[in-house]
């Protein structure tokens, strides 16, 4: 169990991360800040830069027996923090304002568990994870060679949740988050004079019949199999100018499914009536692909164990449901029985991505004690 002591140095810790974030793919300092705060509890291995900034803290213990993995995030996002907050953000444009200094910070209340006292068998992985927000980080820490020594058993991982009553858990078997991703198309005409539309090749009408055909192909509703949403996010199409016909735009939309066979399918029907519309005009089309999430998919043992470890670590629960948003902690469940729960940051409290949001340093001492609790129950 973790002292006054160790409570009080992890809110500082957690604190110093919340002064300095780093956004995906910038995670050096925040990283070494990690390695640095942990090394006193003696880790078997360290693995550092694992699938760009990752750090991975692997604990032996005495015995053989299977690999179990607990995963942060260590990334911020590109907002600006408002507020007075005496640990506010000192960086212009970034914030820790969906909790991973905090979620970090559970890790390493673990790690300083596990310094402490190893578990009788197996081994016990760490995964401080980069470039979460970007849906980027999780498949880059398996494509690095370095984790094929690393691959888990069980992959566990929680995400702080507000709106849910503070100090609460949720988890359920199945569908936890959707898959989601940015897609971005680029239509290239001929500009001309606008008294003379004859003679340029312009996308305005290909936008005018596309925008509302990309929304009808998923309108949202119950976060059933069949959950489908496009959302528009940015459109731009020439210049803010009253003489020019258009010749080039740019369109950016979020598919979002519950599946990752149904985002196969929403993606083939999205590029089938885009690459139609600008045929249709004479429109060249440039079609990129972003910030890919996969479906993240709870694995029913995974999900009892973590359910019986709550519930022997105190941690009331409360009922699940799948979110819509993303979470790319998902990729570990193709190598693992992996499950997540959501943590709750309480009923009033500022919402995830909001410019007021700051991590409840009250979860530190439950997520560490959850945590530890699913890593007793299965390696003793």
């Amino acid at each position: 169990m973790l002292s006054n002591a160790d409570l009080a140095a992890l809110v500082a810790f957690r604190h110093a991360l919340h002064r300095q974030p780093e956004v995906s793919g910038e995670e050096m300092a925040t990283a070494a800040a990690v390695r640095a705060f942990t090394a006193d509890t003696g880790p078997d291995a360290v693995i550092e830069g694992l699938g760009g900034h990752g750090l991975a803290l692997v604990y032996h213990g005495a015995a053989p027996g299977p690999t179990v993995l607990i995963r942060s995030e260590l990334d911020a996002l590109p907002i600006e923090e408002i507020g007075d907050l005496p640990h506010r953000s000192q960086i212009t444009g970034k914030g820790h304002l969906c909790g991973h200094d905090g979620h970090s910070t559970i890790l390493c209340g673990v790690a300083r568990l596990l310094g402490r006292a190893r578990p009788a068998r197996g081994r016990v992985v760490l995964m401080f994870q980069p470039a979460e927000e970007t849906g980027a980080g999780a498949a880059a820490v398996l494509a690095d060679p370095r984790f094929s020594d690393l691959v888990p058993d069980y992959a566990f991982s929680l995400h702080n949740l507000p709106g849910l009553p503070l100090g609460r858990a949720a988890i359920a078997a199945g569908p936890a988050n959707c898959a989601s991703v940015g897609m971005r198309l680029r239509f290239l005409g001929r500009t001309s004079h606008a008294a003379e539309p004859h003679k340029g090749v312009t996308p305005g009408p290909a936008l005018g019949r596309l925008i509302p055909a990309l929304l009808a192909l998923g309108q949202g509703g119950d976060l059933g199999p069949a959950f489908r949403l496009v959302t528009l996010t940015h459109l731009r199409m020439g210049e803010p100018a009253f003489g020019i016909t258009p010749g080039e735009a740019e369109l950016w939309a979020t598919l979002r499914t519950m599946t990752d066979a149904g985002m196969a399918d929403l993606r083939a029907r999205a590029v089938a009536l885009v690459e139609a519309e600008a045929a249709a005009e004479g429109l060249g089309l440039e079609i990129t692909w972003h910030d890919d999430f996969a479906a993240c998919t709870n694995d029913p043992e995974a999900t009892a164990l973590m359910r019986a470890a709550l519930e022997g670590a105190g941690v009331p629960l409360i009922s699940a449901e799948p979110m819509r948003a993303s979470e790319d902690f998902g990729r570990f469940g193709t190598v693992a029985k992996a499950a997540m729960f959501w943590l709750g940051s309480g009923e009033d409290h500022p919402a995830l991505h909001y410019p007021d949001y700051d991590f409840s340093d009250d979860l530190i001492a439950i997520g560490t004690r959850a945590f530890d609790r699913v890593i007793r129950d299965l390696l003793g």
